[in-house]
């Protein structure tokens, strides 16, 4: 209720923040981001971009016209990180939407989804397929460079295609000034006849929208703090584990249990149907080899124990009845580490190095685990609890205490990186041993990057698709401003791969971050022709590229 009535407050009262608080407040948000991000340095000599260079930002933040204005500052701040994880947020629930959707194939902006109880076919008859030219009179080229760095997304293909989600849908938890648009908008789309055609359109809106929270709101930092804590010994660590973006896109079937694509002719389906189902599974014929298919739509199922369970007898079903296995990472925005580990258990017949972490060796880092470890002696946890409590926080101190940026690498859901497969009571392997490929695109995010990054860290089989997003750590949420009540997500900690990386983009290192994982095999969904056939021909691809592969380890 107190957050309900501030919300009214905030948009009836048109004082603006002052001269003095936007500076305390963005100092505030530089501050979060000094103490708390892992990978400045990463940043700083990659991006070009030093967080702590703050006086061109203090100058600007002064010259700001209006809290909106000021607010959007704040979120080119941290756009300028080119962290999928780190965005900022405004204390808004006002969004609008034009009732369709697109996203980028073959280098063009084309129509993917029409929300028809919003836009009747009668007077609106464009189709999936057709291309928007233009809103409200820029051109779409223009319009994804400026709406950028409302959806960065580590790597530019991600980045891109998020700003043209962001043209369609905007949040002013994202987007501070989209409260200033009118009615309507009018859009330009070219027909695949050829034919331009105008079309005003209204804006769906929704929530309530913020236009300003000067001169002194009542601040919010208690209520802020209490979520982020937890006084279990566990809570820290399951912080640490987040690898999940903090604002998914809305890309097609991003998170979706089913694929992007359909499956192809004779697809047996197993799981998908149910609403208790936690993957999309089955099997079908390709080269004369009996296939598998698992899509996992994201690492934060919405029970772990059903999925754990649901996991395990597909991947029991498959060892017994397949020749070889496809596992579906494209959108998966990512999750837990733990459950990731756990999944990927199950695939892996032999022992297999996970991905440790660099975390940022803070003071608040050393206190919490410092705390957890006591609690944990206390109530008699298991013993690889309090082993992997004592590790990081050991790693923590000797970090801080050598001023060091981060700890070395670590593990964040056991104490050694090295794993072993799944066993049963007598010791017999139950992992999937036969040839496994995994689909990968430009929004395997995060614990999406994590999964085939291990995969293929260990050879345990091929990628296909595209190259990762790029989101290669762990994230916390954090107050920034206790003026413009806004809020931050900081990347905490950097993932490392078992060998260092060579791209053309980014010097040779072992990180995730920005650099993605590339797959072996490279074959783009994003054409006209998948968009308009279902995806046929990336299906034929991957199913030709999985027989071809059981047919070389034979």
């Amino acid at each position: 209720m107190r957050v309900f009535l501030f919300c009214i407050a905030a948009t009836s009262v048109f004082a603006q923040l002052s001269s003095d608080q936007k500076s305390i407040d963005f100092q505030n948000l530089a501050a979060v981001y000094d103490k708390n991000y892992a990978p400045y340095e990463w940043k700083r000599d990659t991006q070009g971009f030093d967080l702590l260079d703050l006086t061109k930002w203090l100058n600007r933040a002064q010259a700001t016209k209006n809290d909106l204005e000021f607010y959007d500052l704040m979120s080119e701040y941290v756009a300028s990180l080119n962290d999928a994880h780190s965005v900022y947020v405004v204390p808004s629930s006002y969004s609008v939407r034009l009732g369709f959707t697109g996203d980028i194939y073959d280098g063009k902006v084309l129509i993917d989804s029409i929300d028809r109880t919003l836009l009747a076919a009668g007077k609106y008859p464009f189709q999936i397929g057709d291309e928007l030219v233009s809103v409200d009179g820029r051109g779409v080229e223009d319009l994804i460079i400026g709406f950028s760095r409302y959806g960065i997304a580590a790597n530019p293909s991600s980045t891109r295609r998020n700003a043209v989600s962001r043209i369609l849908t905007r949040s002013q938890s994202r987007i501070a000034r989209v409260v200033e648009l009118g009615d309507t908008a009018a859009v330009q789309i070219r027909r695949q006849s050829g034919d331009l055609e105008s079309y005003t359109i209204q804006w769906t809106k929704s929530g309530l929208p913020l236009l300003s929270v000067g001169p002194v709101p009542v601040p919010k930092a208690a209520a802020q703090r209490a979520a982020l804590e937890d006084a279990d010994y566990m809570a820290p660590l399951r912080r640490l584990q987040n690898i999940a973006l903090p604002d998914p896109s809305t890309v097609l079937n991003n998170g979706a249990t089913a694929p992007v694509f359909a499956m192809p002719a004779g697809f047996v389906q197993r799981l998908g149907r149910g609403a208790a189902d936690e993957f999309f599974s089955g099997t079908f014929e390709s080269g004369g080899f009996k296939i598998g298919f698992i899509r996992i739509p994201s690492f934060i199922p919405r029970s772990t124990a059903n999925a754990l369970t649901q996991f395990s007898s597909e991947i029991a079903y498959f060892q017994a009845n397949t020749d070889g296995l496809v596992i579906d990472d494209m959108r998966n925005p990512g999750g837990s580490v733990s459950y990731c580990n756990a999944l990927l258990q199950w695939l892996m017949p032999s022992r297999f190095r996970t991905i440790p972490f660099e975390v940022r060796a803070n003071s608040t880092w050393v206190q919490s685990f410092s705390a957890s470890l006591t609690s944990a002696q206390a109530q008699g946890a298991e013993k690889w609890i309090q082993d992997l409590l004592g590790d990081i926080y050991y790693s923590l101190v000797t970090a801080n205490r050598e001023n060091r940026g981060r700890t070395g690498p670590i593990p964040l859901d056991g104490v050694t990186i090295d794993r072993d497969p799944m066993t049963d009571g007598t010791g017999k392997i139950l992992s999937y041993s036969k040839p496994i490929m995994v689909l990968v695109d430009e929004f395997s995010a995060s614990g999406g990057d994590y999964f085939p990054a291990t995969i293929q860290d260990n050879g345990r089989g091929l990628l296909f698709g595209m190259r990762t997003m790029g989101a290669g750590g762990s994230v916390s949420g954090y107050l920034a401003g206790i003026y413009s009540e806004g809020s931050t997500n900081v990347t905490e900690s950097l993932m490392i791969r078992k060998n260092p990386i060579v791209s053309q983009e980014y010097p040779t290192a072992p990180y995730v971050e920005n650099i993605g994982v590339r797959p072996e095999i490279v074959n783009d969904y994003m054409t006209k022709d998948n968009l308009l056939r279902n995806g046929r021909a990336f299906v034929d691809a991957f199913s030709a590229a999985i027989a071809a592969h059981i047919e070389k380890t034979r």
